[in-house]
């Protein structure tokens, strides 16, 4: 595939879904912060795009303190269904990551080579993440889940949405996932780390390229 194309598709899409009026700035201003990512596209090894096995070269991030993520979700669309957020009692502002999973400094980054988690469908979240590990991979964020799902829509397929395993809120069991809920919305929410569940995978990363 033309990695060039699809880095400029996806920032195309961010423009489309309103990014710099939701960030209140100027357009130009946002293809600034984003223009740079492009040096990191070049040489990647990744995989082509396979939405039925789950497996992307990359995905642009936008981190939620520069769009909150109740904002980016509600941009999410998938067949004219828009995305949402229901992670009551907490906000995914009460999410952070993991110690052990290292986020560039910028407000937007690129994740390379994603797997949405096919192997891990209906194992619990607390042995996926072992797995995830031995292969010398990293969970995601919900940022990065978010990204997924706002550049390809289609990524989110009934018998297997997942969790963000790298994102949790501190001193509980609760994971954070995206899946498609009873009215077919894309639902940001969240299950508990030692429950499996047959249509839920946890989804990895190869590396985070970023300053």
């Amino acid at each position: 595939m033309n990695l060039e194309r699809e880095f400029y598709r996806q920032i195309n899409t961010l423009i489309q879904k309103g990014y710099p009026e939701i960030a209140r700035i100027k357009t130009e201003d946002f293809l600034k912060l984003l223009e740079p990512l492009k040096k990191y596209i070049h040489n990647l090894t990744s995989p082509e795009i396979d939405l039925e096995q789950g497996r992307l070269p990359f995905i642009i991030v936008i981190k939620n303190d520069f769009i909150a993520t109740n904002k980016a979700m509600s941009v999410v669309n998938k067949n004219g269904k828009v995305g949402i957020t229901k992670m009551f009692p907490l906000e995914p502002s009460d999410f952070t990551p993991i110690d052990d999973v290292g986020i560039p400094n910028d407000r937007a980054y690129l994740l390379i080579d994603i797997d949405r988690g096919k192997d891990s469908i209906n194992l619990p979240p607390n042995t996926a993440l072992q797995l995830i590990k031995q292969a010398n991979r990293s969970p995601l964020t919900i940022d990065e889940g978010v990204a997924l799902v706002t550049q390809f829509p289609e990524f989110l397929i009934k018998n297997n949405c997942f969790s963000m395993l790298a994102s949790r809120h501190t001193g509980d069991q609760r994971v954070p996932a995206i899946w498609i809920n009873s009215n077919k919305n894309p639902n940001l929410g969240w299950c508990w780390n030692g429950n499996p569940h047959t249509w839920l995978g946890s989804a990895s990363c190869k590396v985070r390229m970023g300053s």
